[in-house]
């Protein structure tokens, strides 16, 4: 735990009990209205060919994921009629992910809840993970009647007076960090093959860093992962919940450029005007700009920016972002105003 802003504390009360012992629906009137975001996460174990078939939607059921989706979806949104003392709150968004570990015969299944109000959406996140892994469950019983779904925990909060924090490592039985609201992080993802392969070296990667560190950033932290590695590295880095995510590369139309498909399912906001004003910046220097896909938003309270795998593009979307990264996190991740 970090000495400025505990997390949860052992030495804390349970919140549903009264002074005497008896269960109560705490009283939330005095809370602040805040935007609150929790994730969720769990595996669903299986065999590797049963996994095989339902990337390729071999059960001879509907579409499996898709299936499951929906189930997690229609889950949180009924949270406070299956958990009894959880309130009714007005969800923003519910997002359900799965990533698929077909040599471990694993699915991982997380699931972001958002809500705008006096309390948090840990039980909606949870709830989602948990109702996907039994409809997968039920999608594939017929072929495999012993998978089972584990680790089903929450993996990141934000919100609420406890603060903000991400669950780090993975064993069951490491503390939980609290942030300081007053750092500011940054993560910089180059995704490519080449240079992940030691076959080029990047220049892109560095010049973020160099950008976000000239801006008060720290710690600042650079991974280069292969295109084919890239969902699993955005997953692993927003569940981290640094300030700034920023990628590079991945952003246009070759067969192996995923980066805006790795993002888009963690955006519990997304920033269209960002995106395209990027687009635009580039588009006055060469008309190839244009086949960017790259997107922007916030992932919690994480800024998420794509950007391009060129010098020349990064240079144009960090200069779009000159002009509004601080306004963007001041009115968006620390509640100020315009």
């Amino acid at each position: 735990m970090t000495d400025a802003q505990p997390g949860p504390r052992q030495d804390q009360q349970l919140t549903h009990l009264d002074a005497e012992g008896r269960v109560r629906m705490v009283d939330v009137g005095d809370k602040a209205v805040t935007t609150r975001t929790a994730t969720a996460e769990g595996v669903f174990r299986t065999r590797p060919d049963v996994v095989r078939r339902v990337a390729g939607d071999e059960l001879g059921k509907a579409d499996v994921l898709a299936t499951a989706r929906l189930a997690g979806i229609g889950a949180a949104k009924r949270t406070s009629e299956l958990i009894p003392l959880c309130h009714q709150i007005p969800l923003n968004s519910v997002k359900v992910h799965f990533e698929l570990d077909e040599p471990a015969g694993a699915i991982h299944v997380s699931a972001t809840a958002t809500t705008t109000g006096r309390t948090g959406v840990e039980m909606e996140a949870l709830t989602a993970v948990s109702v996907a892994g039994l409809t997968l469950h039920d999608m594939v019983k017929a072929v495999d009647p012993l998978a089972t779904m584990d680790g089903v925990r929450l993996a990141a909060k934000s919100g609420g007076k406890l603060g903000d924090w991400t669950r780090e490592g993975g064993d069951d039985d490491v503390a939980v960090t609290a942030h300081d609201p007053a750092a500011r992080s940054g993560v910089v993802l180059v995704s490519s093959t080449a240079a992940a392969h030691g076959r080029r070296e990047d220049a892109t990667g560095p010049e973020i860093e160099a950008w976000l560190l000239e801006r008060g950033f720290g710690p600042v932290e650079v991974h280069v992962v292969a295109d084919a590695d890239v969902a699993v590295a955005v997953a692993e880095q927003v569940r981290r919940a640094p300030t700034v995510l920023v990628t590079t590369g991945g952003t246009g139309v070759a067969p192996d450029d995923r980066t805006p498909e790795a993002t888009a399912p963690h955006l519990t906001l997304e920033l269209p005007g960002v995106a395209e004003a990027m687009r635009a910046r580039g588009a006055s220097v060469t008309p190839m700009a244009a086949m960017s896909r790259g997107l922007v938003g916030f992932a919690g309270r994480t800024l998420v920016v794509n950007l391009p795998g060129s010098t020349g593009g990064v240079r144009d979307g960090l200069s779009v972002l000159d002009d509004l990264l601080d306004h963007l996190l001041d009115v968006h991740a620390r509640g100020g105003g315009h």
